[in-house]
Parts: structure tokens; sequence; C-alpha cells
């Protein structure tokens, strides 16, 4: 599915330069230089992202709340303070990015985020947590979002699931890799008077800053501004993804902003993701604290948090190669949803039986983390041009992720070890996610008719299912 919109956006590309062919072993051989120089770099700084935000989750289960003295709903309100800037800088983010280019952008705030972790590695009280959780959520607003923004711009949309998902399994490597990481950082507790939780933020920290540096050499531009690429090819790549068209587009305005709130596709991608992002952080923030109430020590908790996030890898995988393959995203979206939904439905009925409670963490991890990057290929893909996309990729992430404010508060400790209200909230919003993907293809469907009955005029870039 989804041909037909290629086929119309392909016209639009009339007006480019026309650039010299390359033969199916040349296109290939480019396809990899690509991969090389855009993905290795984007998925390490979006490691060193989500291990900083999230390792907070094994610090908690080591000794850092009785020495800071967090009681009640504290620990969890600093998980939720990070999403406050977060969610309110994403768009901005996206622009500036665009204004100073990514490899200058990208590494200030890997720089500014690693920075910050280094320094809660020397907190003394809950007033400094909440502080240091502020500004990780203010620097590390435009990661994410920036990201999956450029990889849209070196890719057609037949290649793009496949690389939306590898970068997206950043994620997975960081929940799985946070783990063993905080396992083997647990045992030097002690080491020149500093608690293991301390070591966890300050190593992390100096290993994002030192990200960063080589960020700012490494990070690949837009495919107009790449230095790697010969002009024949720059050519060659703005032609095949349809992007030469919106490379020269002026700033966003306020116009810009209006006329992408008209559609309501663009509400109902958001809550798409939104409905995929509660489950990813419930379980990522978690997975230990759930699993560590099956009986499990602090170390072989850690070690145990890890088989769900592969699992989910796996998955992902495989998804993105048959998505690709079939250039379709429904199917495979609804498939993740109803993992979730299964997953979600052994743990709120399973309470005395260890292996199938680890079965049901599994199926959640493998539902909620192959649906995120279906999800934010399916949507963003359907968008066109600079502007639509600087701002859909922000707004799309940064609505998702009120749903980081909601998922800290779903799994309090007075609920352990059945968690009850979290897996409801959860199970809740997976059946939210499965309601308003069928509702956001119908309006794709909807919005096709619409330009297939006016003879392909008018719009040049078709959405897909």
């Amino acid at each position: 599915m989804g041909n037909p919109g290629h086929d119309v956006a392909i016209e639009s590309t009339s007006t480019l330069p026309e650039a010299d062919s390359l033969s199916e072993a040349e296109e290939a051989k480019l396809m990899r230089r690509i991969d090389f120089h855009v993905l290795p770099m984007l998925f390490l700084v979006y490691v060193v992202a989500f291990l900083d935000r999230a390792n907070i989750s094994n610090a908690l289960t080591l000794s850092l709340p009785p020495e800071l003295g967090l009681t009640g709903q504290q620990p969890n309100i600093a998980l939720a303070v990070f999403f406050v800037p977060y969610i309110i800088f994403e768009i901005p983010s996206n622009i500036l990015m665009k204004r100073f280019s990514p490899h200058v952008w990208l590494s200030l705030c890997i720089l500014g985020f690693g920075i910050v972790m280094l320094s809660q590695g020397f907190i003394q009280n809950y007033s400094g947590l909440l502080a240091t959780r502020f500004f990780l959520g203010f620097f590390e607003a435009g990661i994410f979002p920036g990201s999956f923004y450029l990889i849209s711009f070196w890719y057609k949309r037949q290649e793009s699931q496949k690389r939306f998902t590898i970068y997206f399994c950043s994620v997975i490597f960081a929940s799985a890799f946070g783990g063993l990481l905080a396992s083997a950082i647990a045992e030097m507790d002690g080491i020149r008077g500093l608690s293991n939780w301390r070591w966890i933020f300050i190593l992390e920290g100096i290993l994002t800053i030192l990200v960063a540096v080589t960020a700012f050499f490494y990070v690949s531009d837009f495919p107009s501004e790449a230095r790697w690429l010969s002009e024949t090819e720059k050519q060659f790549i703005l032609k095949k993804t349809c992007a030469n068209d919106t490379m020269s587009e002026t700033k966003v305005t306020r116009r810009d902003l209006s006329e992408f709130f008209k559609d309501p596709k663009n509400y109902v991608g958001a809550i798409m993701y939104f409905s995929v992002v509660v489950p990813v952080y419930a379980f990522a923030y978690f997975t230990p604290t759930i699993v560590k109430t099956l009986g499990y020590s602090v170390v072989q908790t850690q070690l145990h948090s890890v088989p769900p996030f592969a699992a989910a890898l796996g998955m992902c995988l495989v998804l993105a190669y048959l998505s690709d393959r079939t250039d379709s995203r429904l199917p495979y979206v609804l498939f993740s949803g109803a993992l979730l939904v299964a997953g979600l439905a052994i743990l709120m009925t399973t309470h005395a039986n260890f292996s199938v409670q680890y079965a049901g963490i599994c199926l959640v991890c493998m539902g909620a983390f192959s649906a995120g990057p279906t999800v934010i290929c399916w949507y963003l893909m359907n968008l066109e041009g600079h502007k639509q996309r600087s701002i859909g990729s922000a707004w799309m992430i940064s609505f998702g992720n009120t749903g980081g404010i909601l998922a800290p508060f779903a799994f309090l400790p007075q609920y352990a070890p059945d968690y009850r209200p979290g897996y409801s909230v959860c199970m809740g919003v997976a059946v939210l996610g499965i309601v308003v993907s069928l509702s956001y293809a119908l309006l794709v469907l909807r919005e096709r008719h619409r330009v297939h009955s006016n003879g392909g005029t008018g719009k040049t870039h078709v959405s897909s299912l």
C-alpha cells in the first residue's frame, strides 16, 4: 500500500536539476555510505541520552532514596519533572536545529545534558535532584525529535522503516545496557567515598561529554549540506526523496503553525504516540522495580531486567523488515498493540507464577517498543517538507511525552507487588492506541480518496497506510 502516493510525490521533482543516473550497484553502495554516516552516530547519541534520563530507575533500587531522604511520591515526582521542559522545548529545538545545522545543535545539546548528568552525581538533597532532572529534560528536548526529523530527509518512504527502527532500538539497547552497566557499577560502592548510585551518574556523565565532542565531527547534516557527498550524489538523494523543493523553505511562521494544526491527522498521530509512550516509559523506568518484587537481589534484578528488552529488540527488527517489504505500517502497529494487551492481561491476572509473569513482562516490552518506531515512521513520513516535518516530529513527540509525566505514577510502592492500578492504566492506554491507529488510517483513506477524486492535483504528497 502507499505506492500511488509515492508516484504522485515523484512528479513534484520535475523542477530538480537532472542528476546523473546511478546504476543499481552504485545506488546500493551509496545507501551503505549514507547508513554509515547517518545512523551510527545518532544511535550512539540517543543511547547516552536515554541512559542519562532512565538511569535513575536503577539508582532508585540502590541507596539513592535513603541518602537523599526521599519519601512518598518524591522519587516519582523526580522522574516526572524531566518531562516538563522536555515537552515545552521540542518544537523550538527543531526550528533551531534547522538554523544552526544538526551537527552543531545536537552536539551542544549533548554537551549540556552530559554536564548536568555529571553534576547529578554530587547532589545532596531532593531539591538538587529536581533541579538536575529539570535541566536534563531541557537539554535533551531536541535529541529525539531532531534525529527523526533529520533521518526522514535521507530516505524515501519504502526505505525508512528499517532506519527509523534501528534508531529507535537505541532506546531498547539503552534500557537493557543500563541494567548491565548498573549491575557492574553497583560493585563500586564506597570507592573514593562515593555511593554506587553516584558513580552511575558520574561515569555516564563523562561518557556523554565524550560523545558530545565526537558528535560535533560525526553527526551528518541534511543531504544538501553533507560535505561527504558529491554534487551528483546530493542531487540523486534529493530527487529520490523528493526533498529538494523543501530544502530552501523559509523559517517556520505562525501561519505555518496554524495550517499544521488545522489537520486532524496531526492530533490523532500525537495521541497514537502518547499511547506508546506510557507503557514504554512505565516499563523502561519500572522493569527493575517490578522484577525485584519477584524475589531477586539487587544485582540479579538488574541482570533479569535485560531479557525483556532483548526480546523487544528482536521483534522491532522483524517488524521493520516486514513493514518496509510491504510498504505498510497499520498491520504492524495493530500486531504490536495485540502483544501489548496480551502481556498486560497476563500481568493483571497472574500473581503467583514467576515464569508466566516474566513472559508477560517480555510481551509488554515487545509490544510497546515495537510499536514506537512504526508509529513514528508512519506519521512522520506522511508529512511533507521541512516545515511540516520540523513541526510534526516535535509536536508528536512532545505531546506523546506527556505520557512520560503519567508513567512514573503508574507503579507506586504501595501497589506492590500486584501493581494493578499501573497495569490498568497501561491497558487503557494500549486499547486507546489501537482505536486511534484505526482512526488515523481512516483519515488517511479519506484524504487519499479526496486526492484521487481530484485527479491528484493540488497535492504532491499523499499519505500512506
